[in-house]
């Protein structure tokens, strides 16, 4: 899922704290670079989270309905609301790298061939796999 959150942030002396009305996010960074990566991350966490649990993942709000003043740190500095895109896809690939087993009937005479060829069947399974749902391979 691709989408696009406002998020409240707020300047202080030390660092940048963020709010993420819509998904009750709170979190921070030690400055503006460092705290639009920790909210992506943040609500990318969440989005998947929800995803997984089967619950609705809320609508971002419209920005012309949402006043900064009303941020929960709104009095520790100078906050302003701008957006955060997120992909849950992507986060997903980035964070999901356990590797599950499954259990592939072969041909006798082809899972021999393999064998004698060296080929490693389960490479060629997640080539193939990549290849026809048009995806790219992980780190």
């Amino acid at each position: 899922m691709k989408n696009v959150y406002p998020v409240f942030f707020t300047k202080t002396n030390n660092n940048v704290l963020v709010e993420v009305p819509d998904l009750d996010i709170l979190t921070e960074g030690k400055d503006m670079n460092d705290a639009i990566n920790m909210a992506r991350d943040a609500i990318e966490l969440k989005c998947v989270s929800l995803e997984d649990a089967k619950e609705n993942i809320p609508n971002p709000s419209n920005i012309s309905e949402l006043n900064a003043n009303n941020g929960t740190f709104a009095d520790e500095g100078d906050t302003f609301i701008s957006f955060v895109d997120i992909d849950s896809a992507e986060y997903r690939k980035k964070i999901d790298t356990r590797t599950v087993r499954r259990n592939v009937a072969l041909p006798s005479w082809l899972n021999y061939e393999a064998d004698q060829a060296g080929v490693n069947v389960s490479r060629i399974l997640q080539e193939a796999l990549m290849s026809t749902l048009k995806l790219e391979r992980r780190i």
